[in-house]
């Protein structure tokens, strides 16, 4: 799950949890919009420590190696 569904996940359920007032039988919206920000939240988490520490290790995380060639110009 990427940061952009997480955000997505985030919004869908804090609309059902707080500006929905649907009522459905044996079924509680706002139960269901604390459970979908939950998920989201936990998809945010997992992507920034799991998946990005991999996406910035490629980035110049190495040294620098400075390479001096000499010649010699005697035959």
């Amino acid at each position: 799950m990427g940061i952009g569904v997480s955000i997505f996940l985030i919004a869908v359920g804090a609309v059902l949890a707080f500006a929905v007032n649907f009522d459905v039988s044996g079924l509680d919206i706002n139960i269901i919009g604390y459970i979908l920000m939950a998920v989201g939240l936990i998809g945010l988490i997992m992507t920034a420590f799991i998946f990005g520490p991999r996406n910035r290790a490629g980035r110049g995380g190495g040294d620098v190696v400075e390479e001096r060639r000499v010649y010699d110009d005697r035959i």
